[in-house]
């Protein structure tokens, strides 16, 4: 196949186009920033264009035939007005430009989040549990709506909802465990919040199954199938690191460094891979053990 990627240079994105290069497939990686290229697996071409604006770059896209769509300013910071704007503008934009000049029976694989559902406490979600009300999860909507308009033009569209996404090069888990090696780690807020989370290989390998079946097609919780409370998660490290996990980040700290975004640290969601495990995708990684001690060890 040939793939070509927006948000390749990212820590998803740079994983996936690693993982498709090893199978012999063309990569090609749409980059803002030529300098930021070398960050990209050997293999990779690239391509220069700004994704948040039509260009050139849309000219010749009916030579591809998978479209990963992962481009978006990184949601784990402080959120103020003026940021809440470039998360909404360099998600919905990006995808609007790219559903515009996307050729027909194609496929695009678009990313969103399981904050997609909002915070729901303890409930169960899956693919056919509704979207939440708050500003993550409207966005996450707006955004997959955006790549939907794709299946008017006879292309498959799959929304991929990401799970806070484990992998041993950068990531959420490198700030995680950042604590716990200074020997201040510990639950965040309560620690009884669910996190939904994905090893880094499982994720590639489900993009892969997506891509190559043609029967899959709308939203798929791209996440393992054991999310875990933020204590047991903290627990965990601590054990895998030999460093004690009994010093809690309050959750008033939180929102006051984070924010808005500290409300997602400290509810979170409890997310199930229904749709993946029906099409009969097998987990390297199902619980947080094996995980953290592949990537912590």
């Amino acid at each position: 196949m040939k793939v070509f990627i927006t948000g390749a240079n990212g820590f998803v994105g740079t994983a996936l186009s690693a993982f498709f290069v090893r199978r012999s497939h063309e990569v090609f990686a749409l980059v803002r920033n030529p300098s930021k290229a070398v960050r990209l697996p050997t293999g990779v071409k690239v391509i220069v264009g700004e994704s948040t604006k039509p260009g050139k770059w849309q000219e010749n896209l009916h030579q591809y035939d998978l479209f990963i769509n992962l481009a978006g300013a990184s949601i784990f910071r402080r959120w103020d007005d003026d940021y809440k704007k470039l998360l909404r503008h360099s998600r919905i934009s990006t995808t609007r430009n790219l559903v515009e000049a996307i050729p027909a029976k194609s496929t695009l694989l678009s990313t969103s989040a399981v904050g997609y559902y909002g915070m729901k406490d303890d409930e169960e979600l899956d693919e056919s549990s509704e979207s939440g009300n708050d500003f993550l999860a409207r966005l996450a909507a707006d955004w997959e709506a955006e790549a939907m308009k794709a299946d008017q033009k006879v292309a498959r569209v799959v929304i991929t909802r990401f799970g806070v996404v484990f992998g041993r090069d950068g990531g959420a888990l490198a700030q995680i465990a950042k604590p716990f090696k200074f020997f201040v780690g510990g639950a965040i807020g309560s620690g009884n919040q669910w996190m939904s989370w994905i090893h880094i290989n499982d994720l590639c390998r489900a993009a892969l199954l997506v891509a190559e079946d043609p029967q899959i097609q709308g939203p798929l919780n791209f996440c393992a199938p054991s999310p875990t409370r933020n204590r047991d998660l903290a627990r965990q490290i601590g054990d895998i690191l030999g460093r004690p996990s009994f010093m809690p980040a309050p959750g008033f700290m939180i929102n006051l460094v984070l924010g808005e975004f500290g409300s997602v640290i400290l509810k979170g969601q409890r997310v199930f891979p229904k749709k993946l495990l029906s099409h009969g995708f097998s987990f390297n990684f199902p619980d947080v053990k094996s995980a953290l001690s592949d990537l912590l060890r």
